[in-house]
């Protein structure tokens, strides 16, 4: 699943092309996502120009003149295209403007759209309740103590949980425990003021990185040119199990299950 970086570079390249741009077509093709278009999509914003765009979560923003948002989610393996050669069976939404085309590409038909108010996006449902950006300056090491004091979770399941840090997926909690040298089963309310001094700059890096590198490209992810993001190769815990820890320290990268979810991390270095 695309997580906060594939989602963060796909908006940095929709932007570069469709910024400023008015769009003089709308065009649903196939309307069997996970959930139906907006009935309005199309009336809406044909005719819009694009005022910008940005990213909440994993959630990508195309904000328009007529105060209208339209939330994109990519769900499983949705990406766009930027003026793809051919159409494709999978190219859901379509939108066009004098000099470029934009397909939103998704075999797996998870991800969705929406469209708000933008004056009100931050009450938009999945929005709402969502804790601080990871990259933003909410994210402090006060904000954590606050929020995971007296937690018994395992530090790795709080950090997946929206409500605590926005946006946060398996493979960069995985990469930023192992940074902050922090055991991935220990609960939240547990972890000392001192490890999470590292924590915070750690998610922060490792999510920097991933965005310079383009993402971890998984399965079928892929940015809108159609370059693949290569963070996966500096992966240090994320799926590496039975693995010699990178540290050098004799440390062998461990699996486990949590949540339902693979946490890969070092018993030696990660206490």
């Amino acid at each position: 699943m695309p997580e906060l970086p594939e989602v963060e570079t796909t908006v940095r390249g929709l932007a570069r092309v469709l910024e400023g741009e008015r769009l003089i077509t709308v065009r649903v093709n196939r309307p069997d996502m996970r959930r139906p278009f907006p009935v309005d999509l199309v009336q809406s914003l044909t005719g819009a120009r694009v005022t910008g765009l940005g990213r909440r979560a994993k959630f990508g923003l195309i904000h328009t003149d007529r105060d209208q948002t339209m939330i994109f989610h990519l769900g499983m393996s949705g990406r766009w295209r930027i003026d793809p050669v051919e159409a494709d069976k999978h190219d859901h939404l379509l939108l066009e403007t004098d000099r470029h085309r934009f397909a939103l590409c998704d075999p797996r038909r998870f991800g969705w759209v929406d469209l708000v108010a933008t004056q009100e996006i931050d009450e938009w449902p999945s929005f709402a309740a969502m804790g601080p950006e990871p990259l933003g300056d909410r994210l402090t090491v006060d904000h954590l103590r606050t929020a995971l004091a007296s937690r018994k979770q395992a530090i790795k399941l709080c950090l997946l949980d929206q409500r605590i840090v926005a946006g946060l997926g398996n493979i960069y909690v995985c990469e930023a425990l192992w940074q902050a040298r922090i055991d991935p089963r220990k609960a939240g309310g547990r972890v000392s003021r001192q490890a999470l001094s590292r924590l915070v700059p750690a998610i922060r890096e490792v999510l920097e990185q991933s965005i310079r590198d383009g993402g971890s490209t998984l399965r079928d992810y892929a940015q809108p040119d159609g370059e693949l993001g290569y963070f996966a190769t500096r992966f240090h815990v994320y799926g590496r199990d039975g693995e010699s820890c990178h540290r050098a320290d004799g440390g062998v990268v461990r699996r486990i299950v949590q949540g339902g979810r693979s946490t890969w991390y070092c018993p030696r270095c990660q206490r």
